[in-house]
């Protein structure tokens, strides 16, 4: 469903909700946002102390802005973590890992926050366009690691990377059909790699994803980088959008033709600035 758009996201760092002393440095890394982790980054028996731990932050630090990944659906502290979110303004939205069903969104939308779907399951990918038309819903993602284990794949294989670009295929398509804010690519586990990082950023941004998740405070720099325009692509879009003023349906711009889809690529630019 259409609704309004937070400004993009080129970065959403995870940090453990279990470890608290992480929660300034993890902010401090210039990420656009952070997430803090109460599911595969915290082990069952500090479940209930991620939730304190996040509590104790945020009442000593009103006004920030993050993202919680709470337990996935069918976990035991579900419903305490979503009851949790509802309860600090600070928490701006609920990453939702294993969605698989409308139903189970609507039910995180309840606690009034926007939701960022975790796509992790052959069954998410099932109900995808389900899943994406609930309101509340800003954007969506994925989880390759969980997603190959589900297909039975070596995710991190080169033939894995082409069934999990069919994968992205499938979230723009249903990004568009429903209007929400661009997707953010799943994580680049190799964080000693910032080469490849980039490489794999870059082509996120080039498939029309606005960002990405990160594991590793390294990784924020380099992916925001990838993301942000160029001066150069600024002033490009800038000339296109001033040249359209005149309602002319096509005109020429350094030797090539712009017309209609082009002007909206160059507004879009402009708009997430």
């Amino acid at each position: 469903m259409s609704m309004h758009l937070e400004p993009s996201i080129r970065t959403a760092l995870f940090v453990p909700g279990s470890r608290p002393e992480r929660f300034d440095k993890a902010i401090a890394t210039g990420a656009d946002t952070i997430i803090v982790d109460f599911e595969d980054a915290v082990e069952e028996s500090m479940k209930r102390q991620a939730r304190e731990h996040l509590g104790i932050y945020l009442t000593a630090n009103p006004g920030l802005r993050m993202v919680v990944r709470v337990n996935a659906s069918e976990h035991h502290e579900h419903e305490s973590d979503l009851d949790f979110c509802g309860r600090f303004p600070e928490v701006s939205v609920i990453l939702l890992p294993k969605a698989e069903s409308a139903d189970q969104v609507a039910r995180a939308a309840a606690t009034g926050k926007r939701i960022w779907p975790l796509i992790e399951s052959a069954k998410g990918l099932e109900f995808l366009p389900a899943i994406a038309s609930v309101s509340g819903v800003e954007r969506l993602t994925f989880g390759a690691l969980d997603l190959g284990l589900d297909l039975g794949m070596r995710a991190q294989s080169a033939a894995a990377g082409r069934i999990f670009d069919q994968v992205r295929y499938e979230i723009l398509i249903a990004t568009a059909r429903s209007k929400l804010a661009r997707p953010l690519d799943t994580v680049f586990p190799d964080f000693s790699n910032l080469e490849g990082l980039a490489r794999f950023a870059q082509d996120a941004s080039d498939r029309g994803f606005g960002g990405m998740l990160c594991i590793h405070p390294s990784q924020v720099m380099v992916v925001n980088t990838v993301f942000e325009p160029t001066v150069q692509e600024i002033d490009w879009a800038r000339r296109v959008v001033d040249g359209a003023e005149g309602g002319v349906g096509a005109f020429r711009l350094d030797g090539k033709m712009i017309d209609a889809p082009v002007i909206a690529a160059a507004r879009r630019l402009l708009q997430s600035l």
